[in-house]
């Protein structure tokens, strides 16, 4: 039996069941677990009214959820993107980013994402979808770690706005 295709969607913060799933997902995952995130904190960053939550679903399940910031001083950030363990290695995270992609390059020409210095997996992931590292924030979240801060442009701002006209 084929599995259902993944569809992705913006949700409805509101809606508190799925809120919690996303939470208890963040909270039991790596990388967040090495950087202490809990699962207050991931409920606190989920319901953050500047931010877009988009989900991973797969049939009736919740499989994966992204977290991203179109409003505010760094538009076009990937702030979190999460996919259930038993779900990696099947070309979701991949799809996943290029749904994000869409999404911020409809009104951003940049789309930034951080990636912790021991996260070596999701690296690869980011730079095999063309993101280049452009600087690194050390003992940035917690001590003897860094977040190696990556973007994808499709054009310069002067350039963009030009073309959005």
């Amino acid at each position: 039996m084929q599995r259902p295709e993944v569809e992705f969607i913006q949700f409805d913060k509101r809606n508190m069941n799925v809120v919690d799933q996303c939470a208890e997902l963040m909270s039991i995952s790596e990388p967040w677990n090495t950087l202490r995130r809990t699962y207050d904190d991931a409920v606190k960053i989920i319901t953050d009214e500047a931010s877009e939550v988009h989900l991973a679903i797969r049939g009736d399940e919740m499989i994966g959820f992204a977290i991203i910031k179109m409003q505010g001083s760094f538009v076009g950030y990937i702030q979190s993107i999460v996919v259930k363990s038993m779900h990696r290695g099947q070309g979701i995270g991949t799809r996943f980013m290029e749904y994000l992609e869409r999404r911020i390059f409809s009104e951003q020409p940049n789309v930034f994402i951080c990636v912790s210095s021991f996260n070596q997996d999701a690296r690869r992931l980011y730079e095999r979808l063309g993101y280049e590292a452009i600087g690194e924030l050390r003992d940035y979240i917690v001590k003897g770690h860094s977040e190696i801060l990556l973007r994808k442009t499709v054009a310069p701002l002067s350039e963009f706005w030009k073309l959005k006209k």
